[in-house]
């Protein structure tokens, strides 16, 4: 933990301010091991291997540990990284541009594996804060950790350990893998300051009928509930499917034969997935596979998210007409 964080952090139970109450290893500017103290309410938070965390999966519900468990098994093993993962990115937050994120405090709810953290403070954020509730911090944190302007943190999205005083904040592909995908997203719009912006990115109902109905059954069932390892050797099956067709169907119709090629089923998605490798889609397939909750979101319902959030100028795109972009300013 890089001492400055200090300015942005605020006890998450009661908002108070937090002081350095211990400090023991230290990096560079990297505090490795210690203790946070709440000066107003003098609970404790534990800064470990670089990481202050504010939440133990022992001590959050159920759903949310599950969830965490899986996720955080992801992301310490599909480590890779990808040329492509810039553009995939400016898709997810379209309109957004890499110059937007120029001299702003940002916050990220659910960093994943830290990838979108490094291309934040690469464009030019004065801070960058990826957060999530997994072990996915411990990736994460060897990405963001001789990044000067990126720090990592371990809390509940429903439980922010922040002041409000971001300029923006950005959730891409973790919303609708909470509990309560609204109140999530209402929980990151509350650390944004007044005329500063979000962004987020969820699953749509519309045209996903098939994954609803046939996908989720098996995930909810199986696929989500066996171990890990096991489920990284099975996902390699249907993963096989998906990269024959992307890479041997759908791209070539789409560059030889475009119109005739827009009739294929679900064809903007696997066209576009075309773009990445094997190990990238395997990780797309197992990421579906994996979760114990996900949630497919009507426009309808996204948009009503803006609306509770006060957002204004909103912008929310259909995207690869299989998922929602939002983008407001509070």
């Amino acid at each position: 933990m890089k001492t400055k964080l200090l300015d942005l952090l605020a006890c998450p139970i009661c908002g108070g301010d937090l002081r350095i109450a211990y400090e023991g290893k230290r990096n560079g500017e990297e505090i490795l091991d210690g203790e946070l103290t709440c000066v107003k309410c003098d609970r404790s938070y534990l800064i470990t291997r670089g990481v202050p965390r504010f939440s133990a999966l022992d001590a959050v519900e159920r759903e949310k540990a599950e969830t965490a468990e899986n996720f955080g098994w992801q992301w310490t093993h599909f480590t890779q990284e990808d040329e492509k993962y810039s553009d995939q990115f400016l898709g997810w937050l379209q309109p957004v541009r890499p110059e937007f994120f120029k001299d702003k405090l940002i916050i990220e709810g659910g960093c994943g594996k830290g990838r979108h953290t490094k291309l934040a403070a690469g464009w030019g954020a004065k801070e960058i804060i990826g957060v999530d509730l997994s072990d996915a911090v411990e990736s994460a944190f060897k990405v963001a950790k001789d990044l000067p302007n990126a720090h990592i943190v371990q809390a509940d999205i429903f439980k922010l350990p922040f002041k409000k005083q971001f300029d923006y904040a950005f959730s891409v592909g973790v919303l609708h893998h909470t509990p309560d995908p609204k109140k999530a997203f209402l929980s990151l719009c509350s650390k944004v300051r007044e005329g500063g912006h979000i962004s987020a990115w969820v699953y749509g109902e519309e045209n996903n009928e098939w994954i609803v109905n046939y996908v989720d059954p098996v995930r909810m069932g199986f696929t989500s509930r066996i171990s890990q390892p096991l489920l990284y050797q099975l996902s390699k099956i249907p993963t096989l499917g998906v990269y024959s067709a992307s890479k041997l169907l759908y791209r070539p119709a789409n560059r030889l034969v475009p119109k005739a090629a827009g009739s294929l089923f679900y064809n903007t998605y696997l066209n576009k997935l075309a773009d990445f490798g094997w190990r990238e889609q395997h990780n797309i397939v197992f990421d579906h596979l994996v979760a114990p909750t996900a949630f497919y979101i009507p426009k309808e319902d996204f948009e009503s998210w803006w609306e509770e959030a006060g957002a204004e100028d909103v912008e929310i795109k259909w995207h690869n007409k299989n998922s929602w972009c939002g983008f407001g300013k509070l």
